[in-house]
This record gives structure tokens, sequence and C-alpha cells, in this order.
């Protein structure tokens, strides 16, 4: 699942370091070129100024180009160091992300899913590492909005869900009169751990480990707001306590 997915700061860097191989080649070949062309000029019949200051430009202007890769493969480079660090910061907080693998845990495995509009019919697919379709039944809710849906394990044919195994969702829905609706695979939950895989970063949430890229909401984390909010009403609680038992309220 991660292996399959091409890192595009990767790819960037590879191609600007085959780009300075290519013109620092080219720029060894010009020195040479005009090397050999001053050693070899007609005393008589020398080369004209104007054409010299040509070449003398073009070449200044090959060296700045190797300058400015160099520059962006060290920016590149520090922009993939701080990426682990930038992540982090999601840490703790609830996740949407557009992501239909997770990992068949403690007997069931859990996804949302979402419908653009009412759907007269919607089909779910379960589907194993291989893209085998191991379960197929009806969508619990055909209403539009985002759903959440459980699957037990129970297989309609192959084998049932195994612990550790990667399993993934596939939802069909249509209208009344057939067509297709929009609908689309959704993983939710906490962020609790961030890796990276060739230079990109990648969040776990609930079972699933997904591709920062693929989060489309982010919001605080509930367990923390109930946290801050039952922190707040205890403050205030201990604060009514101590005005009422205020021993200098007696003399007032």
């Amino acid at each position: 699942m991660v292996d399959s997915i091409t890192s595009t700061t990767t790819n960037a860097t590879n191609r600007i370091g085959a780009g300075s191989t290519m013109l620092a080649s080219n720029f060894e070949t010009f020195l040479t070129l005009l090397t050999s062309q001053l050693k070899n000029q007609d005393p008589l019949s020398p080369v004209d100024s104007n054409q010299f200051t040509a070449q003398l430009t073009q070449m200044a202007g090959v060296e700045q180009q190797l300058l400015t890769n160099d520059l962006l493969k060290g920016l590149l480079a520090a922009q993939g160091g701080g990426g682990l660090a930038g992540a982090a910061t999601y840490i703790g907080k609830d996740a949407t992300a557009a992501w239909s693998a997770t990992k068949f845990t403690e007997g069931e495995a859990t996804w949302s899913y979402e419908l653009a509009s009412n759907a007269s019919s919607a089909t779910l697919q379960v589907l194993d590492g291989s893209g085998k379709v191991v379960w197929s039944g009806d969508a619990p809710d055909r209403t539009t909005g985002i759903h959440d849906f459980t699957w037990d394990g129970n297989a309609n044919s192959g084998n049932n869900g195994q612990d550790g195994q990667v399993y993934s969702l596939r939802v069909v829905a249509r209208d009344a009169a057939g067509g297709a609706v929009d609908a689309q695979v959704l993983t939710r939950g906490r962020i609790t751990g961030v890796e990276m895989y060739d230079g990109v970063p990648y969040l776990t949430v609930g079972n699933s480990i997904l591709p920062l890229s693929t989060v489309i909401a982010l919001e605080e984390s509930r367990a923390a707001a109930t946290t801050t909010t039952g922190g707040a009403a205890d403050a205030s609680l201990l604060a009514q306590l101590t005005s009422t038992f205020n021993p200098l309220k007696l003399f007032s």
C-alpha cells in the first residue's frame, strides 16, 4: 500500500539531479570546444569579439543554472526533513481522509462512506489485498451524508477476514433512474502517529496508515475537547466553592 505511492519530492530531486548532470556535461563540452577554438583560430582572422562575448555569456548562464539546481536540491532536502516535524503537529486531532484501506483487527474492520445525494440503491464491497471482492451487501444507509460501516469478517466467498490483513471498501450507489450517485470511502479517527516513507509523511488513523495528502478535514479531538470542557467546569465549580466559603465574607 505504501510502496505503490511515488514520492513527488524524490521524483523532483531525481529530475533536478539528472538535469544537473546533463548541464555539467554540456558545460564541460562547451569549455573544451571554446578552448580548442581559441587555440586553433587564424591569427590573421581572429574570433569576432561580439561572437566571443556571446559565447562567454552562454557559458555563464549554464554555470548559473548549475548553481540554481544545487540550491533547489538543497531546498527539497530541507523540505523533506521538515515534513515529519510538520506532520507531528496533527497528532491528537480527529481526521477525515479519502482513504479506503484499513487493517482487520480484533474481528472487525471499520470505514465510513459518503453519498452526494439520496440513493435508490447502494452496495458496499469489501476487497482483500489482491483486489478480490470477499463480501458484498446493501449499505446500511442510503441517504445523503457520511455513514459508518463495520465489517465483521464474514465473507460471501473465499476466506473470512484475517487479523492483520489489509482490506479496502468500495461503494456503488445509483439513483431511481439508474444513474450513478457520487460516493467516496472515508477513513475517520484520531491521529496517533506519524511516519515517513520516501520523504512523504504518513499518518496513523485508527487501524489505517495513510498519506497526509489524503486528509480532507481536521478538527480538535473530541476527547481533548471533552477534557478541556470538563476542566473548565471543574475550575468554575472550584471558584464558586472558594467564593462561598471565603472567610472574609463572614465579616462583610
